[in-house]
């Protein structure tokens, strides 16, 4: 067996020795072929070395690594105690209020420098450049091309990650890309997930990817020094804002696009319980399709920095949601999303609000924005305990 950098991994290289984290947890076990998701979970969990069978190593890379001999129990026993034996390492990772910004950066960094984030963004950005180009031949009244194309595009980005990569993909190029393009795309493959998770037919992820993909066109309408201010709006501002989606359903309405997208444009800001616009429709007035746009929207929009606060991470907006999410949308939408995001990152390390870093080991499945948390100072944190009630998860790590 050979020791390889996780860096130099690759997909199809087979697992030595079982991985197992500072804490215990076993990743993989021996004999398992490595996957771009699980090198990208060892990189999340600062794995920095794995034993690798030396028959699936390439050989450049092979005459690069350390070789072990595989010999008797004995000549191992000192290497297992010095992996786990520096305490002083760990207790440099021991979580203190000042290190909150090197933490959160360190994991959009970790995510860019992979392969795996450099060619999404590329498909990411020729996806942007694309939907603008195709906005304007809709608005021209060129559809049929121009949404074939679209869709192409964004269902071939969508199919080559996984939903915990889709996820952090999204939230890493927001920090890259805030424009309406890049919104419109997001929300188109959240809520393509979304579809996904309830089951959705082929043909009808491809209707709700177009659904998201065409949401926002009504802003191509608005003054951009209104809608990129970064100051308070006025009432009147706001008002203007607002007539984007009646903007965007008059774009769309006299097109042969499926009645869905249209009414998509025109109700993702309508809510369950009324208090949405344009028009303050309810419950089954509101399409199926424009209320999986909504919670799409609503998180894509919440988890990006704004001019007048920090992004929020994923158990953050889950928790926002959670407050009025059952009545302001769709209950077995808003249940599903909320449901199958909070798993994307069960076993993930997070940070808590007072500065203590842990591992995620159990979802409570009442209050999913607040999980149990395994930390090296306090043990077990039962987050949704009346006692910890000002703690919250603020930020993956």
């Amino acid at each position: 067996m050979i020791k390889v950098s996780v860096n130099r991994l690759q997909a199809g290289m087979v697992v030595a020795k079982p991985i197992v984290t500072k804490r215990g947890q076993t990743i993989a076990s021996a004999g398992a072929s490595l996957t771009s998701q699980l090198i990208a979970k060892l990189s999340f969990y600062r794995i920095q070395t794995v034993m690798i069978d030396e028959n699936s190593i390439p050989q450049e890379i092979r005459e690069q690594a350390v070789t072990l001999e595989v010999a008797e129990p004995k000549p191992e026993a000192p290497a297992q105690k010095l992996v786990a034996k520096p305490v002083t390492e760990q207790k440099t990772e021991t979580p203190h209020p000042q290190v909150h910004p090197l933490e959160t950066t360190s994991h959009r960094q970790r995510i860019q420098s992979t392969p795996q984030f450099q060619a999404f963004q590329t498909s990411y950005t020729r996806n942007m450049i694309s939907l603008k180009e195709d906005f304007d031949l809709i608005i021209a009244g060129q559809v049929d091309g121009a949404c074939d194309h679209l869709l192409s595009e964004a269902a071939s980005l969508f199919a080559s990650k996984t939903s915990l990569e889709l996820f952090d993909m999204i939230h890493t190029m927001r920090s890259v890309d805030d424009s309406v393009y890049a919104h419109s795309l997001n929300v188109a493959l959240i809520s393509r997930a979304i579809g996904k998770w309830m089951q959705f037919s082929k043909e009808d992820l491809n209707t709700l990817t177009l659904a998201g993909l065409l949401h926002d066109i009504g802003k191509t309408q608005i003054p951009s020094e209104i809608l990129n201010k970064q100051g308070k709006l006025t009432d009147e501002e706001f008002d203007i804002i607002r007539s984007h989606a009646k903007l965007g359903h008059k774009i769309l309405k006299d097109t042969d696009l499926d009645l869905r997208i249209k009414l998509a444009a025109l109700q993702h800001h309508e809510r369950y319980d009324g208090s949405g616009y344009p028009r303050g429709l309810e419950s089954d007035e509101i399409d199926t399709f424009a209320s999986i746009v909504a919670i799409a929207d609503v998180y894509d929009a919440m988890t990006a920095a704004r001019s007048y606060r920090a992004p929020k991470c994923a158990f953050q907006v889950i928790a926002a949601f959670e407050d009025d999410g059952f009545q302001k949308y769709n209950p077995k939408v808003i249940f599903t999303f909320l449901q199958r995001v909070a798993a994307c990152y069960n076993n993930s390390r997070v940070l808590l609000s007072d500065g203590t870093a842990g591992q995620i080991v159990y979802l409570n499945k009442n209050t999913l924005s607040r999980p149990i948390v395994d930390t090296v100072e306090h043990g077990l944190i039962d987050l949704s305990q009346s006692a910890n009630k000002d703690l919250f998860i603020k930020a993956i790590l």
